[in-house]
């Protein structure tokens, strides 16, 4: 009786077996598309790491970023931040310069750690990256200015401390630079002496300052000194005795003087400022006076012309004045 009972029961689980073994398949296969349908997935740009052997630098561009993308349950997907994968290529066996080729691998860190569903892709697969030894290079920093100073001023002179800093990055890129810059200063509407902390510029992300990353800029200004040239000045006549007239050949003159540009904007010759001493003459006759040039005293006389002047000296008739 029960070797009947045992027969019937496997005569009901065998019967139309393919079609129970299909079934059970596709309730397998529905149920990993359930759980692929329901992982979320999430996508992070991240720095590219390279790493190179000791004296070994990367010498040309490279992908300095990489995509990732992420698929996970959302539970432990969403606490994973940029910070806790980092993404890098391994080109450490490399000790001469050249071009290389390396995967791009990740590291899981802090969250990203023991997630057992967790898949990650990289974008691009690899990386192509030039190799060339390092050098130090010391060199000087040179201030990059923007703007002007006000009017009539100007940057007489400046210190830079530290006005050097060494260099370090791949042979081919450091032995070519000869100087670093400033950040830009700027001069605009400034007439007094200052100081200001200003950032190093380097053009080439491959290149590392290896000291101070910013220097203090410090600049004496002051007003501007300027040449100017005032034409057909009259020479006035002076100290002449009375009783005589002078009469001078020529009645105009020319003098250059040097100053603040402030000041000669601003000044305007009078009529004292070319003229003639006639207080040595007590007879009549021809003479030959130098120019006497009063300038104010800011200001420096650099040339005036003519250097004297021929003057007939004659007596006053009762007709003239």
């Amino acid at each position: 009786m029960a070797l009947w009972k045992y027969d019937k029961l496997l005569d009901r689980l065998t019967a139309n077996w393919p079609a129970k073994v299909l079934s059970l398949a596709i309730a397998i296969l529905l149920s990993l598309f359930h759980k692929i349908s329901v992982l979320e997935e999430r996508y992070f740009s991240v720095p590219l790491q390279i790493e190179t052997a000791e004296g070994i630098l990367p010498s040309g561009p490279y992908p300095k970023m990489v995509r990732l993308s992420l698929k996970g349950e959302a539970n432990s997907l969403y606490p994973i931040q940029e910070s806790d994968i980092e993404a890098y290529a391994d080109l450490s066996k490399y000790t001469s310069p050249g071009l290389y080729r390396a995967p791009i691998q990740v590291r899981r860190m802090g969250t990203a750690v023991g997630i057992a569903n967790l898949e990650i892709q990289v974008d691009p697969l690899e990386v192509m990256v030039p190799l060339d030894h390092s050098m130090t290079k010391v060199v000087p920093v040179t201030p990059s200015f923007r703007g002007y100073l006000e009017s009539g001023y100007e940057l007489s002179s400046y210190t830079l401390d530290p006005n050097q800093v060494p260099l370090y990055g791949p042979v081919n890129i450091v032995s070519g630079i000869n100087d670093v810059t400033t950040d830009y200063i700027e001069l605009t509407g400034r007439k007094e002496n200052f100081s200001v902390v200003t950032k190093i510029v380097t053009k080439d992300s491959l290149v590392q300052i290896k000291g101070p990353l910013s220097v203090t800029f410090s600049a004496i200004i002051q007003q501007s000194i300027v040449i100017k040239t005032f034409d057909r000045l009259p020479i006035i006549i002076s100290g002449l005795k009375n009783g005589l007239l002078a009469r001078p050949q020529i009645n105009y003159g020319t003098v250059k003087l040097q100053g603040s540009q402030i000041d000669l904007d601003s000044y305007t010759p009078d009529s004292s400022l070319l003229s003639v001493d006639c207080s040595d003459i007590d007879r009549e006759g021809t003479y030959f006076l130098p120019l006497v040039v009063t300038a104010p005293k800011n200001f420096i006389v650099l040339r005036y012309e003519p250097l004297e002047i021929p003057i007939e000296v004659i007596k006053l008739t009762g007709g003239e004045q």
